[in-house]
């Protein structure tokens, strides 16, 4: 793995029954991740995914990259832009792409990681930090 390595970008659909089955293994319940008018009732335009649902998809991705969650030391973001997902069959998607950036101390690299909804950014300074080889390579 060198920095500048690029990985392919990988798509993952979300849609309302991802959301309740997400509400159900996590226990967050929060209406406005399955009730169109409480999410609006609240100043969103509609309902969103969990942020912890985003940020599992995007560690996802990596652990695919890098041959599994085992070669994951450690993953962090900030949650930008909430995913909005419609209430249709067909959902949303997210995007996740990313980039080794640098090389650190002991075998380990810092990939950052970029997750898009509908071209807009929803995860800001993701990375992970990760260790060995890439599938990728």
């Amino acid at each position: 793995m060198q920095p500048g390595t690029e990985f392919p970008a990988q798509t993952f659909r979300v849609t309302r029954a991802d959301l309740v089955r997400y509400a159900g293994a996590s226990g967050d319940f929060n209406p406005i991740h399955w009730s169109d008018r409480q999410a609006t009732g609240v100043g969103l335009p509609g309902v969103i995914a969990h942020g912890m649902l985003t940020m599992g998809l995007a560690a996802q991705a990596v652990a695919c990259w890098v041959g599994g969650t085992a070669s994951i030391v450690e993953f962090s973001t900030r949650f930008a832009n909430p995913v909005i997902v419609p209430d249709d069959d067909k959902g949303t998607e997210i995007v996740v792409s990313g980039v080794v950036k640098k090389l650190l101390d002991d075998g380990v690299a810092q990939i950052d990681v970029t997750a898009t909804c509908q071209g807009e950014k929803i995860l800001g300074a993701a990375k992970a930090l990760v260790r060995g080889e890439s599938r990728n390579e």
